[in-house]
């Protein structure tokens, strides 16, 4: 592995790493304050604080027990791990940042399965009587990492250019 390569993961580990921390202290901050409302404040006519806690997946599907947590946080853990070899094979900024930000977000929730039971989502975005299910900061990244992704595979080697 050359030097240019353990930096690109030092950058992605870093990224993920602070992706981790602000989705915890975000959710340590909103859990208390979200709860003080009463569990709910609107921000503007689109958006609102709400407390919403996701035992199960994506978008509370799939919501499960204690049995269903322990799945949940071991699988996750393991397509960090599989998320984190991608990430060594990589030798271009662009998808190494995005692979950070999954892992910082995915880390982030496992956290919360851990610590805390379930996943703490706050943000729920609205228009028209439509809600967009609730979320946080590490679904954020995950979300934002993995259209990076789409976006990378989709580009023609020849845009890529050399490593970044």
């Amino acid at each position: 592995m050359s030097l240019s390569d353990r930096s690109l993961i030092g950058k992605s580990l870093g990224l993920a790493a602070g992706i981790m921390v602000l989705d915890q202290v975000s959710k340590f901050w909103l859990i208390a304050w979200v709860e003080a409302q009463g569990g709910w404040a609107q921000v503007t006519g689109f958006f609102n604080l709400v407390m919403v806690w996701n035992r199960g997946i994506s978008f509370g599907m799939l919501q499960s027990g204690e049995t269903g947590r322990w799945l949940l946080v071991g699988f996750t853990s393991l397509v960090c791990i599989g998320l984190y070899i991608w990430l060594t094979r990589q030798s271009h900024l662009w998808p190494a940042l995005a692979l950070g930000a999954v892992i910082g977000g995915a880390v982030g929730n496992i956290v919360d399965r851990i610590w805390r039971g379930a996943v703490a989502d706050f943000f729920d975005f609205h228009i028209m009587g439509y809600h967009w299910p609730a979320f946080n900061v590490a679904d954020s990244a995950i979300t934002i990492g993995v259209a990076v992704l789409l976006y990378d595979s989709f580009r023609a080697p020849a845009d890529q250019g050399p490593a970044d």
